[in-house]
């Protein structure tokens, strides 16, 4: 498995993973398909300025347009100030294999290589057992259960925390 940022050519995998229902069950439902390819386009401009990193997941010996799903670490604004937050998704016919937890370690990795970044936030829902696993299988510490608000949806999430210099198991 190999991450290589997201460029404008990946709509497609956008309009798979987050306008499909059972991809997107745990965060309030599918997306409306309109709006990917600005999405696309802002992150692949996101991450070309290195504000962020968008990544799609490649599988091992697959071509760079095989996307198993994507991984990202950001900075998002809070109530309480800034924080950096990870996400990810796998799409279905790739779960199970451990892509997603091998790309948020390479990307926690990558933090911790970098020194960049600080503390890493992510809101899994709470009813996601897989990306709740992975948290806990990377060194992530719960913190609590929370409303988060994504793509305009209040949704219930775990908060799990993980320190890339000292907390990664």
């Amino acid at each position: 498995m190999h991450l290589r940022d997201v460029s404008p050519d990946d709509v497609d995998a956008y309009v798979r993973m987050r306008c499909d229902p059972i991809m997107m069950a745990d965060l309030g439902g599918p997306l409306p398909a309109e709006g990917m390819a600005d999405k696309v386009r802002r992150d692949a401009r996101q991450a070309a300025a290195d504000l962020g990193w968008f990544k799609m997941i490649v599988p091992d010996g697959a071509g760079p347009d095989v996307v198993a799903g994507t991984v990202t670490l950001r900075s998002c604004d809070t109530d309480e100030g800034p924080i950096s937050e990870m996400g990810w998704m796998v799409l279905p016919a790739f779960q199970g294999q451990g892509l997603g937890k091998r790309a948020v370690r390479t990307l926690l990795e990558q933090a911790r290589e970098q020194d960049r970044w600080g503390l890493v936030h992510a809101f899994p829902a709470t009813g996601n057992a897989a990306s709740n696993g992975i948290c806990r299988s990377v060194g992530f510490r719960f913190l609590s259960e929370v409303d988060v608000s994504f793509a305009g949806r209040a949704l219930r999430s775990n908060h799990w925390v993980v320190d890339p210099g000292t907390d990664l198991a």
